[in-house]
């Protein structure tokens, strides 16, 4: 990755007209807690301008608008922060404060940007230089990644996976099914997970590069959901990759795929704070300029403390997310703790404050297509995926009984 503080010389005049511009934007003072360095401050006010200029896109064809966002976001060059080539070292607090930002401007750009680093995570902690081509390709947002790791009978339990991959003449046979898939149906790449037997269990599975035009791969069902992002369900059927599209070592799969969700389950919570940043944002705002019986809202002790709770669930949340990304930047070679007490505190807390969010809007909180009735639907998945808050708790259980 390129070093931080290049990137904050380049920006350090964009970042101060934005604040000289905004004086009342969503509060910042936590860029400057010990966790941060200038280069993250700087770049955090530089994405604020980007994502003003750029964000909200129209929603209305949910696949184009993806398309869209990725094109967009790697012009605009935050994608080189998706993913580290050779020699370059993933900065988790980068990751975490994109993220943040874009969810606090619009959820669909938050998602395109964290499946090109979801997607690609293998393939930049542990691929070839040949195979860290594509990584190229996603930074540059001129290809689509994703992330095949979930099947119909799993779930959460991946050691119980059943796709296959047999070795054969030349390659892989791959047969099995995936589902809940993001960016499936537009993306250019699968990182998949497939059962090699090299041993029972979760230590039998193996990652492969598989793109998107191999024959024998179908996209069965375009999954509809609550907040719409492109989802869907494949089979690979008769399916044959070349021995060149494992990565890493056969029967490493699992390994990899804890590795990955090390690194992001953090940003997850990331995602969840920059909602409920923009939730407090929104109710301030309403409350406000709301007036109940010639006084505002604002004036009630009632209201007052529900915006209180709101704040100190966020700074909570903030703390435990950027504790957990500046600690796997300080070179920790696990962060599983960590980045479940983040995730797990962080989507709930935000589910939380979403909702007081609807509450303090009244009718006009559950209206369709208001700021935070779209906020209540797109925070309720995040505490399903990548772990859901049950399995969080299990982690972080087994952690403090060891």
């Amino acid at each position: 990755m390129r070093g931080i503080d290049d990137f904050s010389a380049k920006n350090h005049y964009c970042a101060f007209v934005w604040r000289a511009k905004e004086p009342n934007m969503t509060d910042r003072s936590f860029l400057h807690w010990p966790f941060f360095d200038p280069g993250h401050r700087d770049l955090a006010d530089a994405l604020d301008v980007w994502c003003a200029a750029h964000l909200p896109v129209d929603h209305t064809d949910v696949d184009a608008a993806c398309r869209g966002l990725v094109a967009m976001l790697g012009q605009g060059g935050w994608l080189r922060h998706s993913g580290a080539a050779s020699g370059e070292r993933l900065d988790v607090r980068t990751l975490c404060l994109i993220r943040e930002t874009l969810a606090r401007h619009d959820g669909l750009a938050d998602f395109a940007f964290a499946m090109q680093g979801l997607g690609m995570g293998p393939i930049s902690l542990f691929g070839t230089p040949e195979q860290q081509d594509w990584l190229r390709k996603t930074r540059e947002g001129t290809a689509i990644s994703a992330f095949a790791l979930t099947e119909p009978g799993s779930g959460s339990d991946v050691a119980a996976t059943a796709t296959t991959a047999t070795r054969v003449q030349g390659g892989w046979l791959i047969e099995g099914e995936k589902t809940w898939i993001s960016n499936g149906g537009i993306a250019d790449l699968y990182i998949l997970f497939a059962r090699t037997g090299e041993a029972p269990g979760a230590r039998g599975l193996s990652a492969f590069l598989m793109p998107a035009n191999t024959p024998g791969l179908d996209i069965t069902e375009r999954l509809q959901v609550i907040a719409p992002h492109p989802l869907a369900s494949l089979r690979m059927q008769g399916m044959v990759l070349p021995e060149s599209a494992l990565i890493g070592t056969p029967g490493a799969g699992f390994k990899m795929a804890m590795a990955v969700l090390d690194v992001f389950r953090s940003t997850v919570g990331a995602a969840a704070l920059g909602f409920a940043r923009r939730a407090l944002d929104e109710s301030l705002a309403r409350v406000k300029a709301r007036q109940i019986q010639g006084h505002a809202l604002a004036e009630m002790q009632l209201v007052q403390g529900h915006l209180a709770d709101m704040a100190l669930k966020i700074d909570a949340a903030a703390l435990l997310v950027y504790r957990a990304a500046w600690t796997k930047d300080s070179g920790a070679e696990r962060v599983t703790r960590e980045a479940a007490m983040a995730k797990l505190y962080a989507t709930e807390a935000a589910q939380e404050v979403i909702d007081m969010a609807v509450q303090l809007h009244g009718g006009d909180g559950v209206r369709h297509g208001s700021v935070v009735e779209s906020l209540y639907r797109e925070i309720r998945a995040l505490r399903i995926y990548e772990g859901a808050s049950d399995v969080q708790r299990v982690v972080i259980a087994r952690s403090v009984l060891t």
